[in-house]
């Protein structure tokens, strides 16, 4: 529905900063605005469960037009009038995103797009990232549980060292393509979680929630900065010269994830990490092709490094609620004898959009959703593992590249770390 908008917002205003979080604080807007003419058309109901069938979703659209028409036979006087309006805009947030139509072919299977860069030959018995960075003293990832918790982690020395050096060189990378760096903050409110179609409730949730009891509202740790990045961007409006509008951000990154599989162990899959996300509001007619610049400066950033990957055009089930279309990068990674997820980048449409109200004004004066992506510039640990079982060297350093080296102090080779102290054990008391 179009409306005349109101006085747009600069993004040089002061951020908004969050305490004791609300709706209010963070500005998010009590409600999304209905695709009325896709979700309410019955001739779209066949297409639309064919969707969620497809991306193994839980909307109900059939339930979805029931209550659309049971509202419409009540006054808006009447007592169950807000509460089947309640009822029914919960059931609109369960439908996902519509799919591009070039991957429902897909099935199941991911498409590669293509191969970068070529698998390293070893001409010794190359180890996997484990047995190198214990016998270099750079990672400490056993017997943590009493000090905190399963799937953590220490970084020590030179490969501490090289998490801050590939964030530095990214977010170099990025400033330098016409991003604009934000910082964001990591405790974020369950609302506006949800409105970037992310899951916070039942058993299969990643997402951490504070205890409400105890921080006195309904917060949650941000498993991604896109989520911060998007809430940065909602009730605004803003004019078609103003987009593309690129953002940035570096944030620890907090999920609930569990596998007990061989190939995800160590620091493959872990509770926290360091990332840098890519966030781009854009013009409706543009995200297409923003999604494959999106993806194209992947490819270039991770091709600097030398490491090997593949790039996935992925199918349905693997979009989530939002994504309109994703790709993923897997890179190879030599020790474990397979390519693991180091990035993706996703077009979610107006889907974000219409739930966070984020808009652009056109030129009858009028407005409509502005188009949001993401996509991942540098996730720290399965990037390290790639690195260091690429990059090892037959005298057991790592050789560091070449574009690396100067956020390195221009060193060449990460070697035995010998200043590390040991961690002392600490016997939990019951």
């Amino acid at each position: 529905m179009l409306r005349k908008p109101p006085i747009s917002i600069s993004l040089l205003s002061l951020r908004r900063k969050i305490h004791v979080s609300s709706r209010v604080l963070w500005n998010i807007p009590k409600s999304m605005e209905l695709d009325d003419e896709y979700l309410f058309n019955t001739d779209n109901i066949k297409d639309i469960e064919d969707n969620i069938s497809r991306r193994k979703s839980i909307g109900n659209i059939r339930l979805v037009n029931e209550m659309h028409e049971k509202l419409k036979s009540l006054k808006t006087n009447d007592s169950k009038y807000q509460s089947v309006k309640a009822q029914l805009a919960e059931e609109c947030r369960r439908i996902p995103n519509r799919t591009h139509p070039d991957i429902i072919s897909y099935i199941d299977t991911p498409k590669v797009i293509k191969y970068i860069g070529s698998k390293r030959v070893f001409d010794f018995p190359h180890k996997e990232f484990y047995e190198i960075s214990k016998r270099l003293k750079l990672v400490r990832t056993e017997q943590l549980g009493s000090l905190a918790g399963s799937r953590t982690y220490y970084l020590l020395g030179q490969m501490a060292e090289l998490e801050h050096a590939l964030v530095r060189y990214f977010v170099k990378n990025l400033l330098q393509s016409e991003f604009q760096l934000v910082s964001v903050s990591d405790i974020v409110p369950r609302d506006l979680v949800e409105s970037c179609g992310m899951n916070t409730k039942g058993e299969r949730t990643q997402v951490y929630t504070l205890d409400p009891n105890l921080h006195g509202s309904d917060l949650c740790l941000s498993g991604t900065s896109e989520i911060t990045l998007a809430g940065y961007l909602a009730n605004r409006v803003f004019d078609p010269e103003e987009l593309p509008l690129r953002l940035c951000a570096v944030s620890r990154c907090y999920r609930a994830e569990t596998s007990s599989t061989a190939d995800e162990r160590g620091i493959f899959r872990v509770h926290e990490f360091t990332k840098v996300e890519m966030f781009i509001a854009a013009l409706p007619d543009q995200s297409d092709v923003i999604l494959e610049d999106l993806r194209t400066h992947q490819e270039q950033f991770f091709g600097s490094l030398g490491i090997h990957f593949q790039v996935l055009d992925m199918p349905p089930h693997d979009l989530g609620a939002p994504a309109y279309r994703k790709y993923d990068i897997e890179a190879w990674m030599p020790g474990r004898n397979l390519y693991g997820e180091i990035s993706s980048c996703s077009n979610c449409t107006d889907f974000q959009a219409r739930r966070l109200n984020i808009r652009y004004r056109k030129a009858d004066g009028f407005t409509e959703f502005v188009h949001t992506l993401n996509g991942t510039a540098c996730a720290i640990p399965r990037l390290l593992i790639a690195l260091t079982e690429t990059f090892q060297q037959s005298k057991g350093t790592i050789l560091i590249p070449e574009v690396l080296q100067p956020f390195m102090h221009n060193e060449r080779f990460i070697s035995k770390q010998k200043r590390i102290p040991e961690l002392m054990l600490i016997k939990a008391k019951k």
